[in-house]
């Protein structure tokens, strides 16, 4: 599999989150019990366990920017939680997901339809893989196909894209 890493939120916007109980769109965080299957946490990219407190707020995508950008809905542990910083490894809120649908983009941040592909999380790995490994591709963002959360970013490794939701090494 072609290199690459996830990339979760950064610890600055959780700790803002938490912080201010606001999103990014200056709304109120919602506060939810895990009650049931679901719950990704962007920052620490782990599933919430049940009877633990989450927030769910609006958070502005950092990429793609332009015609695809748009805010998304994202859950955070209510506790402080580690930042994901795994390589070569996918997040387990993608692993965990019924169907999830990979997005890749290009370095204009435009939409690589032929990439596109709806999976299993647990089955994602080829699909991530040829997103990753087609030379036109800057990045690519996963989110959960029911119901369109992002559930991980990657971009290349070593493609300081840091910002964008799953990544592959660039060739110098």
């Amino acid at each position: 599999m072609t290199d690459f890493r996830c990339i979760p939120i950064e610890t600055a916007t959780a700790e803002r989150f938490r912080r201010t109980g606001r999103d990014d769109r200056g709304l109120p965080l919602h506060r939810r019990v895990v009650d049931g299957p679901g719950f990704p946490c962007r920052h620490c990219l782990q599933l919430g366990e049940p009877g633990e407190d989450m927030l769910l707020g609006s958070y502005d995508l950092p990429h793609p920017q332009g015609v695809y950008w748009t805010p998304s809905p994202i859950f955070l542990h209510a506790r402080d939680c580690a930042r994901f910083e795994a390589a070569n490894e996918i997040a387990p809120t993608v692993l965990a997901n019924g169907i999830v649908s990979v997005r890749a983009y290009d370095a204009a941040e435009l939409c690589l339809y032929d990439l596109g592909a709806i999976s299993e999380g647990h089955a994602v790995a080829p699909l991530l893989d040829r997103a990753l490994a087609d030379p036109r591709t800057r990045f690519v963002n996963i989110h959960t196909a029911l119901l369109g959360l992002p559930a991980a970013a990657a971009v290349p490794a070593g493609g300081g894209d840091g910002d964008a939701l799953v990544s592959r090494p660039r060739n110098s």
